[in-house]
């Protein structure tokens, strides 16, 4: 794929925004999933789609989602894909999967990416627990076959009970997890950088990261005010990167503000979430072309 960044798609050759698809400005903060309000505003529509907090977009629509709806109650999270013919049954392959779930409280915590099975009638399914109340957002990132291209949808479900909310980590260059260090250098702008992960355990580089979906690490970035998405390969391709101890990343933003990043690496046949927040500086792009807001080319 091309590796420079792009919104609400995996692959695609135009340089992508964290929170918006390629090129566009101020995000609009749609939770709900519904167009925004004002017929007029045609630009806010075309970038609420864009940054996949939309439920549907091009002809296609993610289904109401049905899950347990208290924590702890384990079940079943399902839903469907349907399209102009009705229920999408194929896919075109996104790096190794049909489709990836990325599932987030709108406090940016308890990110999940995962990966549901599809039964022969188009309904997505996935063994399910919530570890905590609140309001989450559920993002399906996909390719249907003879469809657009990439297209990310989502809807927000409300899991009962008293929510506290988590308060956005401040910015640092450093995430602990699961006895490693990933150490982040460069800074995310708005007029575009390098990002470089660099991941360490008991202090010596990690130079064996094995592939996890066809790449040595993977990025979802989410804007702290609306969610807006991204979900990327880092520079570079398996078997001729070296594997570690650095992954490198091309980001631009769309705009000033507050971004939740998450980093997952596989090593030793497991996989590893690191996040970051950072805050985005620099000249605001809201003069891009339009023609760059719709994700496909």
């Amino acid at each position: 794929m091309n590796d420079r960044l792009r919104f609400a798609a995996f692959g695609g050759g135009l340089v992508v925004l964290f929170g918006a698809a390629l090129g566009i400005g101020a995000l609009v903060g749609d939770r709900s999933g519904a167009a925004p309000s004002g017929g007029s505003d045609h630009s806010a529509h075309r970038t609420a789609e864009a940054t996949g907090l939309r439920a549907d977009r091009d002809g296609y629509t993610l289904s109401d989602i049905t899950a347990p709806v208290t924590p702890n109650q384990q079940g079943a999270l399902q839903f469907r894909i349907t399209g102009p013919q009705g229920t999408v049954t194929e896919y075109n392959d996104l790096h190794e999967k049909d489709l990836h779930l990325i599932v987030v409280r709108t406090d940016a915590s308890q990110f999940r990416h995962v990966h549901p099975t599809r039964a022969a009638d188009g309904t997505w399914s996935i063994d399910w627990k919530w570890a905590a109340p609140g309001s989450y957002r559920v993002f399906a990132d996909f390719s249907p076959t003879n469809g657009p291209g990439e297209i990310v949808l989502s809807r927000t479900i409300a899991v009962a009970g008293n929510v506290t909310a988590t308060p956005l980590p401040a910015p640092s260059r450093t995430a602990d997890v699961d006895g490693y260090r990933v150490t982040l250098t460069g800074d995310l702008t708005t007029a575009g950088s390098e990002l470089t992960f660099t991941v360490t355990r008991d202090g010596k580089p990690v130079t064996d990261l094995q592939p996890y979906l066809g790449a040595y690490a993977h990025l979802v970035a989410l804007r702290a005010t609306d969610l807006a998405y991204l979900h990327v390969h880092p520079e570079g391709e398996v078997g001729t990167t070296a594997p570690g101890p650095d992954v490198v990343f091309h980001a631009q933003a769309p705009s000033d503000g507050d971004y939740r990043l998450y980093l997952d690496f596989q090593q030793g046949g497991a996989v590893h979430t690191a996040e970051f927040t950072q805050t985005a500086t620099g000249a605001n792009i809201s003069d891009a072309p339009a023609h760059h807001e719709g994700g496909h080319q």
